[in-house]
């Protein structure tokens, strides 16, 4: 069956040269200090939760990267409703801007898994697929 209705358009969230600046300069480093500095500094860039998480989960702190990229969801979330998106429609990962929150639903759906909640693990994995494949693809494949 065809689907007739037209597809949102893309959301693609601002990008923030400053915020981007900071984590690029806490990558450095790589260490979860740096990152938690660029997080207090700039608490709705995904980006830098995403980074947060990616650190406390190598470090065996799973609760913890679990807590980080939720909070970088729901700032994602918050982000991309205001930036037009209304719950359903593609989030490109090619968009720079957009890769911080797509991160963080990867990290959520994967922690998610680590820590027993598989409906959530699936629904943040599907969610991740919906807003574009390429992100799904590209973040497992890391």
């Amino acid at each position: 069956m065809q689907n007739l209705l037209p597809e949102p358009p893309a959301t693609l969230l601002p990008g923030d040269a400053a915020a981007e600046a900071a984590l690029a300069e806490a990558t450095k480093t790589d260490t979860g200090e740096a990152y938690a500095a660029v997080a207090a500094r700039f608490p709705a860039y995904s980006a830098a939760w995403a980074a947060l998480a990616a650190v406390a989960f190598d470090a065996g702190q799973v609760v913890t990267a679990y807590a980080y990229a939720r909070t970088g969801y729901h700032r994602g979330l918050d982000q991309l409703r205001r930036n037009g998106w209304r719950g359903h429609g593609p989030v490109p990962w090619a968009h720079g801007p957009n890769q911080g929150f797509l991160r963080c639903l990867y990290l959520l759906s994967r922690l998610a898994g680590e820590i027993g909640e598989s409906d959530e693990a699936a629904r943040c994995a599907q969610f991740l697929r919906d807003c574009d494949p390429a992100a799904a693809d590209a973040l497992s494949s890391s």
